[in-house]
């Protein structure tokens, strides 16, 4: 249906998370993957959403130059803020069991933020999702660190996995922005451009 919408137009998503484009699949587009390598480190100032908005805008610079006139380029950014800190993707072992620890038995919010960038316009908007995990044990917490290595995943865990089939307790907001992407803003937001444009 929104794909009909947007003929003539080029979806571009610039991610690389199997995640983000199984959901562009399961909303029916076409769409090109294309990425390119971007230091993502952000200003010390920048707080909560203003984060992973800055990171989703950067992470389309490095293709501003070669858009084309139909060309709709998307790229996002998944933050876990929790503690008024900016949780992101764990390096090793420690630091993955350090963050689960600090998740344990507490209410965090999961921030994703989506840009949409085409020659004339650049959008950018955020949605966030509340989080509440048991207590986990330290065992729960190893057992999941050695079995699906979340290396890959802002504050150490994928909702959709055992962790989360365990040890949430309760959500507030979308689950899908949780895995990585606001898909209900997304496609409101792809209409709008399809109707405007």
């Amino acid at each position: 249906m929104l794909n009909e919408k947007l003929k003539g137009h080029d979806i571009i998503l610039a991610s690389g998370s199997p995640r983000r484009q199984d959901f562009f699949k399961n909303l029916g587009l076409d769409f090109e993957i294309r990425l390119k390598p971007v230091v993502e480190e952000y200003p010390s100032r920048l707080t909560h959403f203003e984060i992973s908005n800055y990171l989703a805008q950067l992470k389309a610079l490095p293709f501003k130059q070669e858009l084309k006139p139909k060309d709709i380029l998307i790229t996002s950014d998944t933050i876990v803020w929790h503690d008024h800190t900016a949780l992101g993707k764990p390096r090793n072992n420690q630091e993955a069991f350090s963050i689960l620890k600090s998740l344990s038995n507490q209410t965090h919010e999961v921030i994703t933020s989506v840009c949409f960038t085409t020659t004339t316009f650049e959008k950018t908007l955020h949605n966030i999702t509340k989080v509440t995990f048991k207590a986990l044990t330290d065992q729960e917490i190893l057992y999941y660190i050695n079995t699906y290595k979340p290396f890959d995943k802002a504050g150490a865990y994928g909702i959709q996995e055992w962790i989360g089939q365990i040890g949430v307790t309760k959500i507030e907001g979308s689950y899908f922005n949780v895995m990585g992407l606001p898909v209900h803003l997304v496609y409101k937001t792809l209409n709008t451009i399809a109707e405007t444009t």
